[in-house]
């Protein structure tokens, strides 16, 4: 897939703050979300399983992904019902933009590792893994105010036991978030919200 690199500027900066068509028509508001600072970008109910939880099962774990995919690109496969995938969120580059794709109730297709879906959150960062420069303030800080409210909202600690990177799901052959995500950086924000 071809990548898209990330713009600097006044110009861009406007330009990111627009959100995509893809999800435009349902983030008018945040009516329905989990997280009250996200707005609605609906997956497709064929990339994600229907749920009751926590009644079934609780969420002890947020995994953090980097998408490999821009923002609108991440959206419009979560929305295409042949993809088979999806996460709960997904977190923009340049503005931290949050988008509630699957409700968290649900069981979002990510992890690559059915008991890890089952039991987790799942938060796409717009990006590269090999492109530090997708990964801004902006970015680290509204996901990282994301990560604090999905814990405290089930319960639980603020660690790297319960928040991990996709890599370190068993069985996972994905590298995400990568050796340039700033994990301490990113623990210090969370525990900080």
């Amino acid at each position: 897939m071809q990548r898209r690199r990330l713009v600097q500027g006044a110009a861009a900066t406007t330009a990111v703050a627009l959100v995509p068509a893809s999800a435009r028509a349902e983030a008018s508001t945040a009516a329905g979300t989990d997280y009250s600072s996200a707005r609605w970008a609906p997956a497709s109910p064929s990339n994600y399983t229907v749920s009751g939880r926590p009644s079934g099962q609780s969420v002890d774990l947020v995994i953090v992904h980097v998408a490999q995919q821009t923002f609108t690109q991440t959206v419009g496969i979560f929305r295409n019902p042949v993809k088979q995938v999806s996460a709960h969120y997904v977190v923009r580059s340049g503005d931290g933009f949050v988008a509630q794709c699957v409700g968290e109730e649900h069981i979002a297709w990510h992890a690559g590792n059915w008991d890890y879906n089952t039991r987790s959150i799942g938060i796409e960062h717009e990006g590269w893994v090999d492109e530090p420069g997708y990964f801004t303030p902006a970015m680290y800080e509204r996901s990282a105010q994301l990560t604090a409210d999905i814990c405290d909202r089930h319960g639980l600690p603020k660690d790297r036991a319960h928040i991990i990177g996709h890599h370190e799901v068993p069985g996972s052959d994905h590298t995400d978030p990568g050796v340039n995500w700033d994990w301490a950086r990113y623990m210090r924000l969370v525990n900080q919200f």
